[in-house]
């Protein structure tokens, strides 16, 4: 992939040290920031990992200004990764049937974190110009993932939980819904504070819907990782073209 602007650029992991930058980055935000654990990750070596790792590619934003540091990542894990590995990732935590029955060319999307010196500015957007190169490489035509609210009282989210089910409920035809069923109904629609909703929701969040994403049917509570999950899924087909410019305006060649 091309060098993006500002000093940054974009490519997938190419061998083994690409894969531990990409740990040890996954480590410093879902373990060492937010909490997460899990039976494969390596706090020794300060590696966020588990048995999915090699079925997917796992793409990442570099800062050449710093000799290269890999300062984002992001798993991608296309159908037939997912047949080698046995399952999707978020099957675990959501029933996917809805989105295999499509039998349209599906796309997982996980593990998503941008280092902290690196938020607010540009970092997610050339991510998502990393990604948009995929999506067309590979003829992708649904793209879905799992995506995390820290924390697992559901209180406290109540307002968020409830705005995304009541104004961005995924289509029946693409609706997944949570194994261990967290409802997200929690407010009335009427009573939903949109303003202090829209403030508690991650801003990767808020990036899917910017872009047309929907949501699945119920939330899941990950007490391993620390978070609260909802399921993400967004049809390519149905983006408007000022949805498509978000992430794909002022590439370079």
């Amino acid at each position: 992939m091309a060098a993006t602007a500002q000093g940054f650029s974009v490519r997938l992991a190419r061998d083994a040290a690409d894969l531990e930058a990409a740990q040890r980055l996954r480590y410093d935000v879902f373990v060492s920031e937010l909490g997460g654990d899990g039976p494969l990750v390596d706090h020794d070596k300060q590696l966020e990992k588990d048995h999915f790792d090699p079925f997917f590619d796992h793409l990442l934003l570099l800062d050449e200004a710093k000799e290269g540091a890999v300062v984002g990542v992001y798993r991608l894990l296309r159908e037939d990764g997912a047949k080698a590995a046995g399952q999707f990732y978020s099957e675990d935590e959501y029933d996917l049937g809805p989105l295999r029955r499509s039998r349209r060319k599906l796309l997982e999307l996980g593990r998503s974190c941008v280092a902290p010196s690196y938020r607010g500015g540009t970092g997610l957007f050339h991510l998502w110009q990393g990604l948009a190169d995929y999506v067309l490489a590979h003829d992708i035509e649904i793209l879905f993932g799992t995506a995390s609210f820290h924390g697992t009282k559901t209180a406290p989210l109540a307002q968020s939980l409830s705005l995304l089910y009541h104004r961005h409920l995924a289509p029946e035809e693409l609706r997944v819904k949570a194994r261990e069923y967290q409802v997200m109904d929690l407010v009335p629609e009427d009573q939903v504070d949109r303003k202090a909703a829209m403030l508690q929701i991650p801003p990767l969040i808020k990036a899917y819907l910017r872009l047309g994403g929907c949501v699945g049917d119920g939330a899941f509570v990950d007490h391993a990782f620390n978070t609260t999950d909802v399921c993400l899924v967004m049809d390519t087909a149905k983006m408007t073209d000022r949805q498509r410019g978000l992430y794909v305006k002022d590439r370079k060649e």
